[in-house]
């Protein structure tokens, strides 16, 4: 892997929520004001998705006080707590720009019948739990062959072979 690739693998998150256009959902935006952090729910409908590995973002939209807003998440941002699916709803577009000129109940998709409500996750990185395992003995090794090992005796200096057979594991 190249440097750049590396770095963008930190950064992506290990598990990321199954979003599509139309649904429904609830996102978890953790806030800072001054040293002080809170999470902020905005619950809205998910007109865009684009992008992709670190860069990929989708847009919510909801209307708030008769004003139609619109934020955009990173979908790997460290500030994104959770997503959570509230309906499932039916789009046959990508883009749903179309329903910034609704308003009320022309502003909703239509819900997918029979569809269940299931916060599915795709796993991006596997979790690394190292081990710390304790030093294990080389396993045995069963042979029929005769070993020859060579001793030197220090008295005399010369070498001196002896032949032993490995014993025979049954």
């Amino acid at each position: 892997m190249d440097i750049i690739k590396s770095i963008q693998h930190e950064q992506m998150k290990n598990k990321i929520p199954v979003l599509d256009v139309g649904n429904t959902v609830r996102v978890h935006v953790r806030i800072k004001e001054g040293n002080r952090e809170r999470i902020q729910v905005f619950e809205g409908i998910i007109i865009k998705k684009q992008g992709g590995g670190v860069n990929e973002t989708f847009t919510v939209r909801r209307i708030s006080y008769g004003v139609g807003v619109e934020k955009t998440f990173l979908v790997h941002s460290p500030l994104v707590e959770k997503v959570e699916v509230v309906r499932v709803g039916k789009a046959r577009r990508a883009k749903l720009f179309y329903l910034r000129d609704r308003i009320g109940k022309a502003s909703k998709t239509k819900e997918k019948l029979g569809a269940r409500i299931e916060n599915k996750e795709i796993i991006l990185k596997e979790e690394m739990v190292e081990e710390v395992a304790a030093p294990e003995e080389a396993p045995a090794v069963e042979t029929t062959e005769v070993v020859a090992e060579e001793t030197v005796d220090t008295v005399k200096e010369e070498a001196v072979e002896e032949v032993k057979e490995a014993p025979k594991a049954e």
